[in-house]
Protein backbone atom coordinates (compact mmCIF):
# COMPACT_ATOMS: atom_id res chain seq x y z
CA UNK A 1 0.00 0.00 0.00
CA UNK A 2 1.42 2.92 -0.82
CA UNK A 3 1.69 5.47 1.89
CA UNK A 4 1.28 9.52 2.29
CA UNK A 5 4.03 11.44 0.24
CA UNK A 6 5.63 14.20 1.93
CA UNK A 7 4.68 17.73 0.95
CA UNK A 8 7.30 19.40 -0.96
CA UNK A 9 8.79 21.55 1.08
CA UNK A 10 8.56 25.71 0.39
CA UNK A 11 11.42 26.61 2.56
CA UNK A 12 14.93 28.04 1.21
CA UNK A 13 17.60 25.82 1.00
CA UNK A 14 20.33 25.61 3.68
CA UNK A 15 24.16 25.52 3.03
CA UNK A 16 24.10 21.92 2.93
CA UNK A 17 21.53 21.63 0.31
CA UNK A 18 23.34 24.14 -1.99
CA UNK A 19 26.31 22.72 -2.16
CA UNK A 20 24.85 19.31 -2.80
CA UNK A 21 23.08 20.84 -5.67
CA UNK A 22 26.31 21.36 -7.20
CA UNK A 23 25.90 17.76 -7.91
CA UNK A 24 22.52 16.67 -8.18
CA UNK A 25 18.75 18.19 -7.25
CA UNK A 26 18.26 18.73 -3.71
CA UNK A 27 15.35 20.20 -2.08
CA UNK A 28 15.21 22.75 0.86
CA UNK A 29 14.82 19.91 4.26
CA UNK A 30 16.67 16.78 2.73
CA UNK A 31 20.38 17.69 2.74
CA UNK A 32 20.43 16.22 6.23
CA UNK A 33 19.09 12.71 5.80
CA UNK A 34 21.14 12.18 2.22
CA UNK A 35 24.65 12.76 4.06
CA UNK A 36 23.81 11.03 7.10
CA UNK A 37 22.72 7.90 4.45
CA UNK A 38 26.05 8.47 3.12
CA UNK A 39 28.07 8.57 6.22
CA UNK A 40 26.27 5.58 7.24
CA UNK A 41 27.08 3.69 4.09
CA UNK A 42 30.68 5.04 4.00
CA UNK A 43 31.44 3.12 7.30
CA UNK A 44 29.59 0.12 6.22
CA UNK A 45 31.97 0.33 3.01
CA UNK A 46 34.86 1.28 4.37
CA UNK A 47 34.54 -2.03 7.01
CA UNK A 48 33.85 -4.26 4.33
CA UNK A 49 36.58 -3.21 2.30
CA UNK A 50 39.11 -3.70 5.93
CA UNK A 51 37.75 -7.03 5.86
CA UNK A 52 38.02 -7.77 1.81
CA UNK A 53 41.37 -6.82 1.99
CA UNK A 54 42.32 -9.58 4.94
CA UNK A 55 40.17 -12.42 3.19
CA UNK A 56 42.54 -11.96 0.16
CA UNK A 57 45.77 -13.01 2.16
CA UNK A 58 44.20 -15.11 4.18
CA UNK A 59 42.35 -17.54 1.73
CA UNK A 60 44.94 -17.03 -0.89
CA UNK A 61 48.04 -18.41 1.42
CA UNK A 62 45.67 -21.04 3.74
CA UNK A 63 44.46 -22.44 0.29
CA UNK A 64 44.86 -20.77 -2.88
CA UNK A 65 43.28 -18.88 -6.17
CA UNK A 66 41.16 -22.65 -6.76
CA UNK A 67 39.90 -22.86 -2.75
CA UNK A 68 38.97 -19.51 -2.81
CA UNK A 69 36.92 -19.92 -5.96
CA UNK A 70 35.68 -23.22 -4.22
CA UNK A 71 34.82 -21.81 -0.90
CA UNK A 72 32.05 -18.96 -3.30
CA UNK A 73 30.03 -21.74 -3.40
CA UNK A 74 29.27 -22.13 0.43
CA UNK A 75 28.10 -19.30 0.22
CA UNK A 76 25.12 -20.07 -1.50
CA UNK A 77 24.60 -23.44 0.55
CA UNK A 78 24.47 -21.20 3.52
CA UNK A 79 22.43 -18.46 2.58
CA UNK A 80 19.90 -20.99 1.91
CA UNK A 81 19.56 -21.72 5.50
CA UNK A 82 19.83 -17.85 6.64
CA UNK A 83 17.36 -16.34 4.35
CA UNK A 84 14.49 -18.00 5.60
CA UNK A 85 15.08 -16.77 8.92
CA UNK A 86 15.89 -13.54 8.35
CA UNK A 87 12.56 -13.32 6.33
CA UNK A 88 10.41 -14.44 8.91
CA UNK A 89 12.88 -11.68 11.40
CA UNK A 90 11.54 -9.10 9.27
CA UNK A 91 8.10 -10.11 9.72
CA UNK A 92 7.90 -9.88 13.28
CA UNK A 93 10.17 -7.14 13.99
CA UNK A 94 9.98 -3.29 12.97
CA UNK A 95 13.03 -2.13 10.80
CA UNK A 96 15.36 -0.61 13.64
CA UNK A 97 15.02 -4.07 15.06
CA UNK A 98 16.08 -5.89 12.01
CA UNK A 99 19.13 -3.45 11.19
CA UNK A 100 20.32 -3.42 14.69
CA UNK A 101 19.99 -6.95 15.41
CA UNK A 102 21.58 -8.48 12.02
CA UNK A 103 24.28 -5.90 12.51
CA UNK A 104 25.08 -6.83 16.24
CA UNK A 105 25.25 -10.52 15.41
CA UNK A 106 27.86 -10.11 12.58
CA UNK A 107 29.82 -7.77 15.20
CA UNK A 108 29.37 -10.39 17.20
CA UNK A 109 31.35 -13.06 14.58
CA UNK A 110 34.23 -10.85 14.37
CA UNK A 111 34.88 -11.17 17.51
CA UNK A 112 35.08 -15.03 17.22
CA UNK A 113 37.17 -15.07 14.36
CA UNK A 114 40.09 -12.65 16.24
CA UNK A 115 40.21 -15.27 19.02
CA UNK A 116 40.37 -18.01 16.80
CA UNK A 117 43.01 -16.06 14.73
CA UNK A 118 44.90 -15.07 17.52
CA UNK A 119 44.88 -18.89 19.07
CA UNK A 120 46.96 -20.10 15.60
CA UNK A 121 43.70 -21.83 14.24
CA UNK A 122 42.99 -21.70 10.47
CA UNK A 123 40.39 -19.93 9.31
CA UNK A 124 40.96 -18.50 6.11
CA UNK A 125 38.26 -20.37 4.09
CA UNK A 126 35.57 -19.60 6.97
CA UNK A 127 36.43 -16.36 6.80
CA UNK A 128 36.30 -15.84 3.10
CA UNK A 129 32.66 -17.98 3.20
CA UNK A 130 31.42 -15.24 6.25
CA UNK A 131 32.99 -12.34 4.58
CA UNK A 132 31.02 -13.09 1.45
CA UNK A 133 27.72 -13.58 3.23
CA UNK A 134 28.41 -10.72 5.51
CA UNK A 135 29.08 -8.10 2.54
CA UNK A 136 26.13 -9.01 0.69
CA UNK A 137 23.73 -8.67 3.48
CA UNK A 138 24.92 -5.62 4.86
CA UNK A 139 24.67 -3.96 1.52
CA UNK A 140 21.77 -5.34 0.65
CA UNK A 141 19.77 -4.62 3.94
CA UNK A 142 21.52 -1.03 3.46
CA UNK A 143 19.83 -0.10 0.27
CA UNK A 144 16.36 -1.55 1.76
CA UNK A 145 16.24 0.83 4.45
CA UNK A 146 17.49 4.08 1.86
CA UNK A 147 14.57 2.64 -0.26
CA UNK A 148 11.88 2.56 2.24
CA UNK A 149 12.74 6.07 3.16
CA UNK A 150 12.77 7.81 -0.15
CA UNK A 151 10.09 7.57 -2.44
CA UNK A 152 10.74 7.23 -5.96
CA UNK A 153 11.26 10.58 -7.30
CA UNK A 154 13.30 11.45 -4.13
CA UNK A 155 15.63 8.08 -4.33
CA UNK A 156 16.36 9.32 -8.24
CA UNK A 157 17.40 12.30 -7.69
CA UNK A 158 19.35 11.53 -4.24
CA UNK A 159 20.84 8.07 -4.44
CA UNK A 160 23.64 9.68 -6.62
CA UNK A 161 24.71 11.90 -2.95
CA UNK A 162 23.89 8.56 -0.88
CA UNK A 163 26.25 6.13 -3.01
CA UNK A 164 29.10 8.77 -2.80
CA UNK A 165 29.42 7.69 0.77
CA UNK A 166 29.48 4.22 -0.85
CA UNK A 167 32.47 4.59 -2.82
CA UNK A 168 34.41 7.25 -0.16
CA UNK A 169 34.17 4.71 2.23
CA UNK A 170 35.32 1.43 0.30
CA UNK A 171 38.59 3.98 -1.20
CA UNK A 172 39.19 4.87 2.37
CA UNK A 173 38.53 1.29 3.73
CA UNK A 174 41.14 -0.14 1.03
CA UNK A 175 43.79 2.71 1.50
CA UNK A 176 43.69 2.14 5.27
CA UNK A 177 43.72 -1.68 4.73
CA UNK A 178 47.26 -1.27 2.90
CA UNK A 179 48.07 1.17 6.28
CA UNK A 180 47.26 -1.13 8.53
CA UNK A 181 49.19 -4.18 6.47
CA UNK A 182 52.41 -2.55 6.45
CA UNK A 183 52.36 -1.10 9.91
CA UNK A 184 51.53 -3.78 11.59
CA UNK A 185 53.29 -7.47 12.73
CA UNK A 186 52.48 -9.38 9.48
CA UNK A 187 51.16 -12.56 11.32
CA UNK A 188 48.98 -10.48 13.49
CA UNK A 189 47.52 -7.83 11.47
CA UNK A 190 44.42 -9.66 9.56
CA UNK A 191 42.88 -10.34 13.04
CA UNK A 192 43.57 -6.81 14.98
CA UNK A 193 42.18 -5.23 11.80
CA UNK A 194 39.18 -7.42 12.17
CA UNK A 195 37.93 -5.26 15.33
CA UNK A 196 38.34 -2.31 13.47
CA UNK A 197 36.13 -3.38 11.47
CA UNK A 198 33.76 -3.72 13.96
CA UNK A 199 34.12 -0.72 15.39
CA UNK A 200 32.91 0.75 12.42
CA UNK A 201 30.02 -1.37 12.46
CA UNK A 202 28.96 -0.42 15.62
CA UNK A 203 28.95 3.20 14.43
CA UNK A 204 26.76 2.54 11.89
CA UNK A 205 23.91 1.20 13.80
CA UNK A 206 24.06 4.78 15.78
CA UNK A 207 23.76 6.61 12.48
CA UNK A 208 20.93 4.44 11.46
CA UNK A 209 18.86 4.64 14.52
CA UNK A 210 19.45 8.82 13.66
CA UNK A 211 18.09 8.45 10.51
CA UNK A 212 15.15 6.56 11.78
CA UNK A 213 14.27 8.85 14.20
CA UNK A 214 14.46 11.80 11.82
CA UNK A 215 12.48 9.83 8.93
CA UNK A 216 10.02 8.41 11.23
CA UNK A 217 8.65 12.16 12.34
CA UNK A 218 7.67 12.53 8.29
CA UNK A 219 4.03 11.58 7.93
CA UNK A 220 4.66 9.73 5.01
CA UNK A 221 7.39 6.95 6.86
CA UNK A 222 6.32 7.04 10.15
CA UNK A 223 3.57 4.06 10.38
CA UNK A 224 5.09 1.89 7.90
CA UNK A 225 8.87 2.20 9.71
CA UNK A 226 6.94 1.02 12.95
CA UNK A 227 5.30 -2.11 11.54
CA UNK A 228 6.89 -5.48 10.44
CA UNK A 229 6.97 -6.60 7.07
CA UNK A 230 3.99 -8.79 5.54
CA UNK A 231 4.38 -12.78 5.53
CA UNK A 232 5.41 -12.82 1.85
CA UNK A 233 9.08 -14.80 2.02
CA UNK A 234 11.29 -12.96 -0.62
CA UNK A 235 11.66 -16.63 -2.43
CA UNK A 236 8.07 -16.47 -3.22
CA UNK A 237 8.29 -12.65 -4.00
CA UNK A 238 11.19 -13.53 -6.35
CA UNK A 239 9.53 -16.27 -8.54
CA UNK A 240 5.75 -14.93 -8.42
CA UNK A 241 7.10 -11.42 -10.10
CA UNK A 242 8.56 -11.05 -13.50
CA UNK A 243 10.22 -7.99 -12.86
CA UNK A 244 12.00 -9.59 -9.66
CA UNK A 245 12.78 -12.51 -11.26
CA UNK A 246 14.29 -10.71 -14.07
CA UNK A 247 16.96 -8.92 -11.74
CA UNK A 248 17.81 -11.76 -9.56
CA UNK A 249 18.65 -13.65 -13.42
CA UNK A 250 20.94 -9.98 -13.79
CA UNK A 251 22.47 -10.41 -10.54
CA UNK A 252 23.37 -13.70 -11.25
CA UNK A 253 25.02 -13.42 -14.35
CA UNK A 254 26.56 -10.19 -13.19
CA UNK A 255 28.12 -11.70 -10.77
CA UNK A 256 29.56 -14.11 -12.63
CA UNK A 257 31.14 -12.61 -14.77
CA UNK A 258 32.86 -10.99 -12.18
CA UNK A 259 34.04 -13.60 -10.33
CA UNK A 260 35.87 -15.00 -13.23
CA UNK A 261 37.51 -12.11 -13.33
CA UNK A 262 38.92 -12.52 -10.26
CA UNK A 263 39.78 -15.63 -10.40
CA UNK A 264 42.40 -14.70 -12.94
CA UNK A 265 43.27 -12.01 -11.01
CA UNK A 266 44.36 -14.01 -8.28
CA UNK A 267 45.42 -16.68 -10.24
CA UNK A 268 48.09 -14.08 -12.26
CA UNK A 269 48.57 -12.47 -8.50
CA UNK A 270 49.57 -16.13 -6.39
CA UNK A 271 51.98 -16.94 -9.58
CA UNK A 272 53.69 -13.63 -9.49
CA UNK A 273 54.61 -13.21 -5.87
CA UNK A 274 55.01 -16.61 -5.29
CA UNK A 275 58.46 -16.22 -7.65
CA UNK A 276 59.26 -13.59 -5.09
CA UNK A 277 59.46 -15.50 -2.32
CA UNK A 278 58.39 -18.56 -0.61
CA UNK A 279 57.85 -17.21 3.29
CA UNK A 280 53.73 -17.31 3.83
CA UNK A 281 53.66 -14.68 6.10
CA UNK A 282 56.09 -12.55 4.00
CA UNK A 283 53.63 -13.57 0.93
CA UNK A 284 50.51 -12.73 2.51
CA UNK A 285 51.66 -9.06 3.30
CA UNK A 286 52.72 -8.77 -0.59
CA UNK A 287 49.45 -9.58 -1.57
CA UNK A 288 47.84 -7.86 0.89
CA UNK A 289 49.86 -4.46 -0.21
CA UNK A 290 48.78 -5.05 -3.82
CA UNK A 291 45.07 -5.66 -3.06
CA UNK A 292 45.44 -2.67 -0.92
CA UNK A 293 46.69 -0.47 -3.82
CA UNK A 294 44.50 -2.27 -6.73
CA UNK A 295 41.60 -1.77 -4.41
CA UNK A 296 42.70 1.90 -3.50
CA UNK A 297 42.47 2.74 -7.57
CA UNK A 298 38.88 0.96 -8.19
CA UNK A 299 37.31 3.01 -5.08
CA UNK A 300 38.76 6.48 -6.29
CA UNK A 301 37.89 6.30 -9.93
CA UNK A 302 34.50 4.96 -8.52
CA UNK A 303 34.15 8.10 -6.14
CA UNK A 304 34.92 10.29 -9.08
CA UNK A 305 32.13 8.81 -11.22
CA UNK A 306 30.00 8.44 -8.51
CA UNK A 307 30.51 12.35 -7.71
CA UNK A 308 30.48 13.58 -11.25
CA UNK A 309 28.88 11.53 -13.70
CA UNK A 310 25.67 9.03 -12.08
CA UNK A 311 23.32 11.93 -11.46
CA UNK A 312 23.97 13.37 -14.73
CA UNK A 313 23.50 9.69 -16.66
CA UNK A 314 20.45 9.83 -14.35
CA UNK A 315 18.50 12.38 -15.67
CA UNK A 316 19.86 12.27 -19.36
CA UNK A 317 19.83 8.56 -20.03
CA UNK A 318 17.74 7.51 -17.19
CA UNK A 319 17.86 3.89 -15.00
CA UNK A 320 17.49 2.15 -17.94
CA UNK A 321 19.98 3.43 -20.02
CA UNK A 322 22.79 3.18 -17.13
CA UNK A 323 22.22 -0.54 -16.87
CA UNK A 324 24.01 -0.73 -20.27
CA UNK A 325 26.98 0.99 -19.51
CA UNK A 326 28.57 -1.86 -17.27
CA UNK A 327 28.29 -4.87 -19.51
CA UNK A 328 30.08 -2.63 -22.89
CA UNK A 329 32.79 -2.05 -20.66
CA UNK A 330 33.22 -5.85 -19.57
CA UNK A 331 32.78 -6.78 -22.85
CA UNK A 332 35.50 -4.39 -24.17
CA UNK A 333 37.58 -5.65 -20.91
CA UNK A 334 37.58 -9.27 -21.42
CA UNK A 335 37.70 -9.03 -25.29
CA UNK A 336 41.17 -7.11 -24.44
CA UNK A 337 42.57 -9.54 -21.85
CA UNK A 338 41.68 -12.78 -24.06
CA UNK A 339 44.05 -11.23 -26.56
CA UNK A 340 47.05 -10.24 -24.16
CA UNK A 341 46.65 -12.07 -20.98
CA UNK A 342 48.91 -10.43 -18.60
CA UNK A 343 48.65 -8.96 -15.09
CA UNK A 344 49.29 -5.48 -16.36
CA UNK A 345 46.82 -5.54 -18.74
CA UNK A 346 44.09 -7.65 -16.23
CA UNK A 347 44.64 -4.90 -13.84
CA UNK A 348 43.85 -1.89 -16.09
CA UNK A 349 40.66 -4.03 -17.21
CA UNK A 350 39.53 -5.16 -13.47
CA UNK A 351 40.35 -1.44 -11.98
CA UNK A 352 38.00 0.08 -14.98
CA UNK A 353 35.26 -2.56 -14.58
CA UNK A 354 35.08 -2.97 -10.74
CA UNK A 355 35.25 0.91 -10.74
CA UNK A 356 32.05 1.46 -12.91
CA UNK A 357 30.54 -1.57 -11.26
CA UNK A 358 30.88 0.25 -7.98
CA UNK A 359 29.21 3.75 -9.09
CA UNK A 360 27.64 3.99 -11.69
CA UNK A 361 26.07 -0.10 -12.02
CA UNK A 362 25.46 0.02 -7.96
CA UNK A 363 23.34 3.12 -8.06
CA UNK A 364 21.38 1.31 -10.99
CA UNK A 365 20.94 -1.66 -9.69
CA UNK A 366 19.96 -0.54 -6.16
CA UNK A 367 17.63 2.05 -8.20
CA UNK A 368 15.28 -0.69 -9.64
CA UNK A 369 13.91 -1.45 -6.14
CA UNK A 370 12.21 2.08 -5.95
CA UNK A 371 8.93 1.51 -7.83
CA UNK A 372 8.88 -2.08 -5.64
CA UNK A 373 6.56 -2.75 -2.19
CA UNK A 374 8.11 -2.97 1.17
CA UNK A 375 7.96 -6.18 1.24
CA UNK A 376 10.31 -6.44 -1.96
CA UNK A 377 12.66 -3.84 -0.99
CA UNK A 378 13.85 -5.84 2.51
CA UNK A 379 12.83 -9.48 1.80
CA UNK A 380 13.19 -10.29 -2.23
CA UNK A 381 16.02 -7.45 -2.14
CA UNK A 382 18.17 -9.66 0.39
CA UNK A 383 17.32 -13.33 -1.40
CA UNK A 384 18.00 -11.32 -4.88
CA UNK A 385 21.51 -9.62 -3.56
CA UNK A 386 22.79 -12.36 -1.12
CA UNK A 387 21.33 -16.08 -2.89
CA UNK A 388 21.25 -15.12 -6.39
CA UNK A 389 24.89 -13.06 -5.93
CA UNK A 390 26.21 -16.28 -4.33
CA UNK A 391 24.79 -18.58 -7.18
CA UNK A 392 27.00 -16.85 -9.48
CA UNK A 393 29.53 -17.85 -7.12
CA UNK A 394 28.38 -21.75 -7.45
CA UNK A 395 28.60 -21.55 -11.40
CA UNK A 396 31.51 -19.95 -11.16
CA UNK A 397 33.17 -22.23 -9.15
CA UNK A 398 32.03 -25.02 -11.42
CA UNK A 399 33.10 -23.42 -14.37
CA UNK A 400 36.82 -22.63 -12.94
CA UNK A 401 36.70 -26.36 -11.81
CA UNK A 402 35.97 -27.78 -15.24
CA UNK A 403 38.20 -25.14 -16.72
CA UNK A 404 41.51 -26.49 -14.90
CA UNK A 405 40.90 -29.68 -13.92
CA UNK A 406 39.42 -31.50 -17.39
CA UNK A 407 39.97 -29.00 -20.20
CA UNK A 408 43.01 -27.17 -19.07
CA UNK A 409 41.74 -23.72 -19.59
CA UNK A 410 44.60 -20.80 -19.87
CA UNK A 411 43.57 -17.14 -18.97
CA UNK A 412 42.60 -16.30 -22.80
CA UNK A 413 40.01 -19.38 -22.38
CA UNK A 414 38.23 -18.11 -19.11
CA UNK A 415 38.49 -14.41 -20.65
CA UNK A 416 36.39 -15.64 -23.41
CA UNK A 417 33.91 -17.36 -21.62
CA UNK A 418 33.22 -14.06 -20.28
CA UNK A 419 33.02 -12.32 -23.18
CA UNK A 420 29.93 -15.14 -23.61
CA UNK A 421 28.31 -14.73 -20.65
CA UNK A 422 28.35 -10.53 -21.35
CA UNK A 423 26.22 -11.23 -24.29
CA UNK A 424 23.97 -12.81 -22.10
CA UNK A 425 23.72 -10.13 -19.84
CA UNK A 426 23.03 -7.27 -22.13
CA UNK A 427 20.10 -8.96 -23.29
CA UNK A 428 18.53 -9.27 -19.61
CA UNK A 429 19.56 -5.44 -19.48
CA UNK A 430 16.74 -5.39 -22.66
CA UNK A 431 14.61 -7.36 -21.14
CA UNK A 432 14.36 -5.30 -17.35
CA UNK A 433 14.29 -2.14 -19.18
CA UNK A 434 10.74 -2.60 -20.50
CA UNK A 435 9.42 -4.16 -16.90
CA UNK A 436 11.24 -1.22 -15.99
CA UNK A 437 9.05 1.05 -17.91
CA UNK A 438 5.78 -0.42 -17.29
CA UNK A 439 5.97 -0.53 -13.42
CA UNK A 440 7.04 3.15 -13.38
CA UNK A 441 4.61 3.72 -15.63
CA UNK A 442 1.81 2.32 -13.35
CA UNK A 443 3.29 3.69 -10.30
CA UNK A 444 2.26 7.22 -9.50
CA UNK A 445 5.82 9.76 -9.08
CA UNK A 446 5.70 10.59 -5.88
CA UNK A 447 4.53 6.99 -4.87
CA UNK A 448 6.19 6.36 -1.16
CA UNK A 449 8.81 3.93 -1.12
Amino acid sequence: MAATPTPISTGRKGPLECVLSLFTEVRPGEGLTAILLAVNVFTLLGSYYVLKTIREPLILVQGGAEIKSYSAAGQALLLLLVLPIYSALASRVNRMRLIAGVTSFFIANLAVFYFLGQSGARVGVAFYIWVGIFNVFITAQFWAFANDVYSEAEGKRLFPIVAVGSNLGAWVGAVAAETLFRRLAPESAPYNMMLVAAAGLGFSILVTGIVNRREGARARSSRAAEKPLGKEGGFKLVFSQRYLFLIALLILVLNLVNTIGEFILGKLVTQQFSQQTSDPDQMGALIGQFYGDYFGWVNLLGFLFQLLLVSRIFKYIGVRGALFILPCIALGSYSAIAIVPLLAVLRIGKILENSTDYSINNTTRHALFLPTSREAKYKAKATIDTLFWRIGDMLQAGIVFAGTTWLAFGISSFAMINVLFVLGWLALVVAIGRENKKLTAETPVEKAA
